[in-house]
């Protein structure tokens, strides 16, 4: 681009100072591209996530606007259920189309961006989204963290042959038609979108990163381990978010099956509408130790803590996301042992970098556990890849500069199709 700043608005349910999952993916987007020159704003939500608790000192029924890392963020009010199921989940979706409309269609004719991005989910908010394009001229550009409608009918949020299913299949359709890029975080999620109908040429890799810079081996014992009073050799780490499609019910019989092991502590760090269910689960398992989530800047020492990083899913939804918390779990340097198959976007990412059982099954995932802490090499050797596959696939740097040569296209495009069409 020539002449001026590139104008930027990116649109998202979360960021900061949400610490885990999707925002902090739109938060280092956001921060990279104002640190790189762009003018960025970002209409997002008041924060929540994972506790689908609205943080304290945000509970007003008012806008919230600040400004951040040269970010310039407003922050809305929005409908949080305390027990997130389909119908109350999608309320929530829609209080943030809602709040966030007049934001959107104010920044569209003050600001003026050249790019409108849309982070998914929630699809809810793409109808305003497009209509500030509209009155902007910008471009807009759709990037899908999660396949929300299908992940709702594998989770049983939603029933796919009911009415709210039916609508929300073609409300899904009619958004992914409409807009002028997609990107999505791996290679199965693209091949989603191509068999959703959209064009090869309008689809983009957009891969989550690794925080390298913050996310180290550590090559002796972790503090934070002393520090939560964990006196075992052993532990195995499962730390993010609690919630229904993380298949998160086989820890606990796993556990079961791994009563002989003295050496070994289950760590379970997070929060989520899960949390309390998954307590109850494992009241009989004194291996399972149950954490809040540790600052970010304790993110190093948390993963380190780790001989062997847990990350179980669902059958039937690893297809529909890539866990965001599997980049820093790489960078970490420690293995993976994943519950889904070598197919899924997953099952390729952990392949070689750690152990694959299928999804819900305890007492393949309780042998796997036992075999990697009994090999110590073979945990080496895995951390070892792990690391290596993070640096050379998932650095930040990289990947947020290839998408603002994208973003760079994507404008002269439209520029010169407008000047096109302003000559005929």
């Amino acid at each position: 681009m020539t002449g001026k700043n590139m104008r930027l608005m990116i649109v998202g349910i979360n960021y900061a100072p949400e610490i885990i999952a999707t925002g902090v993916y739109t938060t280092g987007l956001a921060e990279f591209m104002a640190q790189e020159g762009v003018e960025t704003d970002v209409v997002t939500a008041h924060p929540y996530y994972p506790a689908w608790r609205t943080f304290e000192g945000w509970r007003r029924p008012w806008w919230t606007r600040r400004q951040e890392n040269d970010v310039n963020i407003v922050h809305c009010p929005i409908y949080v259920p305390a027990n997130p199921t389909g119908l109350r989940r999608i309320l929530h979706y829609i209080s943030f189309a809602a709040t966030s409309l007049p934001i959107l269609l104010w920044k569209a004719l003050v600001r003026r961006p050249d790019i409108v991005v849309v982070i998914a989910p929630s699809i809810m908010i793409a109808p305003g989204a497009l209509a500030a394009t509209r009155l902007s001229g910008a471009s807009a550009w759709l990037h899908v963290q999660d396949y929300e409608v299908e992940a709702a009918f594998a989770t049983g949020l939603l029933k796919e042959d009911s009415r709210i299913g039916r609508a929300a299949k073609a409300f899904e359709a009619w958004v992914l038609r409409r807009f002028d890029r997609a990107s999505s975080i791996s290679a199965p999620m693209l091949r989603k979108l191509r068999e959703k109908g959209v064009e090869e040429a309008r689809i983009m890799e957009l891969r989550n990163w690794a925080n390298i810079k913050k996310v180290k081996p550590l090559t002796g014992p972790s503090p934070l381990k002393a520090e939560l009073g964990i006196e075992t050799e052993h532990v195995a780490l499962y730390s993010g978010n609690l919630a229904n499609k993380q298949g998160l019910e086989v820890l606990p019989e796993m556990a079961r099956q791994l009563a002989h092991r003295k050496d070994l502590t289950i760590a379970i760090c997070g929060d989520g509408p899960m949390r309390e269910t998954l307590q109850e689960l494992a009241a009989d398992v004194p291996m399972i130790r149950f954490f809040p989530l540790q600052p970010i800047d304790r993110l190093s020492d948390l993963l380190g803590m780790a001989d062997v990083h847990l990350l179980p899913q669902i059958a039937g939804a690893e297809e529909l996301v890539l866990p965001s918390k599997l980049t820093n779990m790489l960078a970490s340097g420690r293995p993976v042992l994943a519950t889904t198959s070598p197919e899924t976007a997953l099952g390729q990412e952990v392949e070689g970098a750690g152990v694959l059982v299928p999804a819900g099954d305890a007492s393949a995932m309780a042998a796997a556990l036992d075999g990697l802490l009994s090999a110590p090499e073979k945990r080496a050797e895995l951390g070892r890849v792990a690391r290596e596959r993070a640096l050379k696939r998932w650095d930040m740097t990289a990947i947020l500069s290839r998408l603002k040569k994208q973003f760079e296209l994507e404008i002269a495009s439209s520029t010169l199709g407008a000047r096109n069409v302003d000559t005929k």
